[in-house]
């Protein structure tokens, strides 16, 4: 009868043991998103590696072949990125339904990210913050990852931080989406 217990209670270690292996697998790759971006004509033009950094997240662009110049990045509702316009990626992430800009006293859209410059020779790297958003489980309301995902998407010029829907950005010349 002992031995019966004996058997029982690894068998019962080992499942809670999968359990703890599933659950930090799950916890980790949470952590950290590494999103490939493309042109309107399905070239790479980089990546956007999206970490958990304190209330937020962190973006680390890496891109080249694009325009030189100040631009725009946002997080947008769907992970979406088809081409020629990338309209299927839909409006910027805003789950508390405000409106656009740093500079509106009406809101911010959780996706709403500071501007960002490529040098002459079409080339960026750069770190952004969004405290906005998290790389959850999913569940979360404000998590890039809920509802099937969003996506992170370059506009062709600078936002102004003011003008709502989308600060005047321009038109939309990168994309990649951010999936569970």
């Amino acid at each position: 009868m002992n031995h019966s217990l004996a058997i029982r209670a690894l068998i019962v270690s080992a499942a809670l043991g999968l359990c703890v292996v599933s659950v930090s697998a799950q916890t980790k790759a949470a952590k950290k998103k590494t999103v490939d971006l493309k042109d309107a004509k399905g070239s790479d033009v980089g990546t956007a590696t999206i970490v958990s950094k304190g209330p937020g997240v962190e973006v680390k662009l890496e891109l080249k072949n694009l325009p030189p110049g100040v631009h725009a990045v946002h997080f947008h509702q769907k992970a979406m990125c088809d081409p020629p316009d990338f309209k299927t990626a839909g409006g910027h992430f805003n789950p508390t339904a405000k409106q656009h800009g740093f500079d509106n006293p009406q809101g911010h859209h959780a996706g709403d990210m500071m501007n960002f410059t490529v040098k002459e020779n079409g080339t960026a790297k750069t770190t952004l913050k969004d405290d906005d958003v998290v790389l959850g489980t999913g569940s979360e309301a404000n998590s890039l990852l809920a509802n099937g995902g969003s996506s992170i998407m370059v506009h062709a010029k600078a936002d102004d931080y003011k003008t709502d829907p989308s600060g005047n950005s321009g038109d939309r010349i990168a994309c990649g989406p951010i999936t569970p």
